[in-house]
């Protein structure tokens, strides 16, 4: 998966000699986070959040501000052919809300928590309607195969499957999501070739 697949292509922009309650009312009407700030030709020059501009609200009533005086000159960018994993961990790292695209200097796109969310879920399948089964292995055994072969002989159709790092200990757990199907038949083959179900859900 790259960003320019799920980057957000109708972008709200705005230029440098806006001032912060404008910024405001456009991020209020388009309800909206984040805006980039851009020349005439389309080329990123900052970016601003809802955060940074609340932040000099008042400091704006009692002096002349503008976006130029605010706004972040070199953010954090991605690339519309950026892994979207790589985007997703320069997001997580900064704890920031999104990443301007550009390519060649030109701002073509936005990517936010919410696209790549979209991303993740759309790809996991848990959009449609299905059903998981939670496998625990042990760590030094490659069973995968096995699992699978088991899933289907249960009449079960596997969608996606995600490794569960975060579990403690050195066994491992794999989640398997499948095409909605009825479970018994599956976690009682698992069960009965000595694979342990921690979780199911129909």
């Amino acid at each position: 998966m790259i960003v320019r697949h799920w980057m957000t292509t109708s972008i709200v922009t705005i230029h440098k000699e806006a001032s912060i309650q404008e910024a405001l009312g456009i991020m209020k009407q388009g309800s909206i986070r984040h805006l980039p700030v851009v020349d005439a030709e389309q080329q990123l020059v900052g970016w601003v959040t809802d955060a940074d501009l609340r932040g000099v609200l008042i400091a704006s009533m009692l002096e002349e501000l503008s976006l130029e005086d605010v706004m972040v000159r070199k953010p954090h960018k991605a690339t519309p052919d950026m892994p979207l994993e790589e985007a997703a961990r320069l997001i997580l790292s900064k704890k920031i809300g999104g990443l301007p695209v550009v390519e060649n200097g030109k701002l073509v796109g936005v990517i936010t928590v919410v696209d790549i969310l979209s991303a993740f879920i759309t790809v996991l399948g848990m959009l449609d309607s299905s059903s998981r089964v939670d496998v625990k292995v042990s760590s030094s055994a490659g069973p995968l195969d096995e699992i699978t072969r088991l899933v289907r002989k249960g009449q079960g159709e596997v969608i996606s499957i995600c490794h569960l790092s975060a579990v403690e200990g050195p066994d491992r757990v794999y989640s398997l999501r499948l095409k909605k199907c009825d479970l018994k038949p599956i976690v009682d083959e698992l069960k009965k070739h000595g694979f342990e179900v921690v979780a199911s859900s129909p």
